[in-house]
């Protein structure tokens, strides 16, 4: 039998004194009990010789934070350490809007609850909202004020009205926790620029170039077009600034344990506001290291399970969810690997299957996606996917030249076709987009569009032909079935779901004109809202329905729990991509048409899998698998089940 460990016995002793009621301090013991030795662990391989310091202080943090939070959602903790797998249901659905896009003001958020509860919504990330930098801001991710909401949209107690109004809905607030950089305008910033050394010590700053040009060697661009280079020269701070990027976005020196100090009191204080997931932005760039592209570091995988710990120990309602545009051997490190395995973010963005699916629908051929999915590294079970057809940002080709080599296909020659299809120039496109941040030396031209408007719905309502529009219909149905049907939590961009198209306006805003993102970032059109209702046989009246059907059959699919993997299986038609998944209750089968054909596939592809009686969700048939062929319509999607 295993002897305690004094030294946690005394700390223990001392603990307790710091509460008034025996059953706080035997949950809060507890807690420490079960992730301290990952919080310890993830300290000292970080911060080695400081990490004993370092634990006192979190301590500290984490006792005041636990004291403060509020008794309803102390209960939320209970009732989540009791299922541990709510992010993964197949009844989750995320929304993903800007606050004042979307509705105005938090309040406004508050009067269009009815309208997401109906839509099926239990998770709502609303982008960027705490205080930014005044004008330009990188839509919101520099951050002036981690403890503010911007002054536009409301106050810090409006944002936990709302995160009680959710609450009360089964409706999980999620926000955004930028942790790479602050604005340069924020408190840690200005002081450092007025040469305060604790503070100086929250930032790269060098005295020369020497340092820079020496990480320069191995640093990539993210912004080339509006911020070439990775350090900017502040005459206040009187140095070159590591700003990663935005010259006014200043990169934090996560070497320095008051900075993870700092972001654990940040984490807890917002949590203790309502807010249930953090989106962790930014994350793959949190440590530096020269030689290096200073992206996806040990460190990082460290310091998330250190954030997470302390998360766990004060707030276990709480999640997190990664923002890492990686490539798929470093992204699955951010859900947790080796010693962290399932220990560090609870999800993840799947980037890599919402880029083969815009490259399956302009070459309806799906070898490279399943080729791309048949690689890609097994997450943690207690993991899952934030799977979605488009987000706020731009999309990159991350298609590699080993994926593209093994479906035969020249990488950088279908990169290169993709930019020409989405952003208009190939010939034939149905897509309308932009190109945005194309660099030269690399030949990159990610592409911004509105789902819409690059599955080919604006091109076909301005040429008035129906069979166009219907094609463009059925294209955004069978993307939203794909991320629907994959395995992972669905998050629906705002206006999706009503099939809203680019919004070329964005133009002539001053802040935004010189990112052309805000073209797919377009305010919410309550009136198409009302009456996607009351004419359903519209095309965003069509889309509408024909998401609430798959959002409503999902919901009743127990095949469709997160902890379980899609994988791809062999499929003997190339426009015809087959996912299995292998549930406790069965087999379950999705087949995806990314064709305009009709495609006659021989139904041993099927049987092999699911015997020879299955049964549709979506369309509510049954099917006899004994020979012959099942007809896959153009741009169909099928739901299998053992029958």
């Amino acid at each position: 039998m295993p002897q305690p460990d004094p030294f946690q016995t005394l700390l223990a002793g001392q603990l307790r004194q710091a509460f008034d009621d025996d059953r706080d301090a035997d949950t809060f013991l507890l807690r420490l009990d079960r992730y301290g030795p990952e919080l310890t662990a993830s300290l000292q391989a970080t911060y080695g010789d400081a990490a004993p310091a370092l634990m006192d202080r979190l301590l500290e943090l984490m006792l005041h934070a636990y004291h403060a939070r509020p008794a309803d959602l102390k209960r939320l903790d209970e009732a989540r350490l009791l299922s541990p797998d709510w992010l993964q249901e197949p009844g989750m659905l995320g929304y993903v809007a800007y606050t004042d896009r979307f509705a105005g003001t938090l309040k406004g958020v508050r009067d269009r609850l009815d309208y997401l509860q109906d839509l099926g919504v239990t998770y709502l990330h609303l982008m960027p909202l705490l205080q930014p930098r005044p004008g330009e801001n990188d839509g919101g991710y520099a951050v002036a004020d981690y403890r503010a909401v911007r002054s536009d949209l409301g106050s810090m107690d409006d944002l936990s009205a709302l995160a009680a109004d959710l609450r009360a809905r089964g409706v999980s607030l999620v926000l955004d926790l930028v942790l790479n950089h602050v604005a340069q305008e924020h408190e840690w910033a200005r002081k450092a620029r007025a040469g305060d050394p604790t503070y100086r010590e929250y930032f790269h700053v060098f005295p020369d170039r020497t340092a820079p040009d020496a990480y320069e060697r191995t640093l990539p661009e993210v912004f080339p077009d509006f911020a070439p280079g990775n350090f900017t020269w502040d005459d206040a701070a009187q140095g070159w600034v590591w700003t990663t990027f935005n010259t006014y976005q200043w990169d934090l020196n996560w070497s320095n344990p008051s900075v993870l100090a700092e972001f654990v009191d940040i984490i807890l204080h917002l949590a203790n506001r309502g807010v249930e997931v953090f989106r962790l932005d930014a994350i793959a760039f949190m440590w530096k290291r020269l030689g290096t592209d200073c992206q996806n570091q040990p460190e990082v995988h460290h310091l998330t399970q250190a954030l997470r710990a302390c998360a766990r120990i004060v707030a276990p309602a709480v999640a997190f969810k990664a923002e890492a545009i990686v490539a798929p051997a470093d992204l699955i490190h951010y859900l947790g690997s080796g010693p962290h395995h399932g220990r560090v973010s609870d999800m993840a963005y799947h980037n890599s299957l919402m880029v083969q699916l815009w490259s399956s629908l302009a070459s309806r051929d799906t070898r490279l996606f399943a080729e791309a999915l048949r690689v890609f590294p097994p997450k943690p079970t207690n993991t899952t996917w934030g799977l979605y057809v488009r987000c706020h940002d731009d999309i990159g080709w991350a298609i590699s030249d080993t994926d593209a080599h093994r479906a035969g296909l020249d990488g950088a020659a279908h990169r290169h076709f993709l930019s020409d299809f989405y952003s208009g120039e190939h010939p034939g496109t149905f897509a309308r987009g932009l190109v945005f941040q194309f660099n030269p030396q690399t030949g990159d031209r990610r592409i911004s569009g509105t789902a819409a408007s690059l599955a080919g719905l604006e091109d076909a309502l301005e040429s008035g032909d129906p069979r166009h529009v219907e094609a463009a219909v059925r294209r955004l149905l069978l993307l939203h079935a794909v991320t629907l049907g994959f395995g992972g939590l669905p998050l629906l961009y705002m206006g999706d779901e009503l099939a809203l198209l680019n919004d070329y306006s964005f133009a002539a805003v001053p802040e935004h004109a010189a990112d052309n993102r805000w073209l797919h970032r377009p305010r919410m059109d309550w009136e198409r809202a009302a009456d996607a209702h009351a004419n359903p046989a519209t095309p965003h009246g069509r889309v509408n329905a024909g998401l609430r059907h798959l959002i409503a059959v999902r919901r009743g699919l127990p095949h469709l729990h997160a902890s379980v993997e899609s994988r791809p299986v062999h499929s003997p038609d190339p426009c015809v991509l087959l996912l299995r998944r292998d549930h406790p209750q069965g087999v379950m089968l999705a087949a995806y048409n990314f064709s305009e054909h009709t495609i006659d596939l021989p139904t041993w592809a099927l049987r092999d899998h699911l015997g020879d009686h299955a049964r549709d969700h979506i369309a509510g048939t049954a099917f006899s698998l004994g020979g012959g062929t099942v007809t896959l319509e153009p741009y169909r999607a099928l739901w299998l089940t053992q029958s």
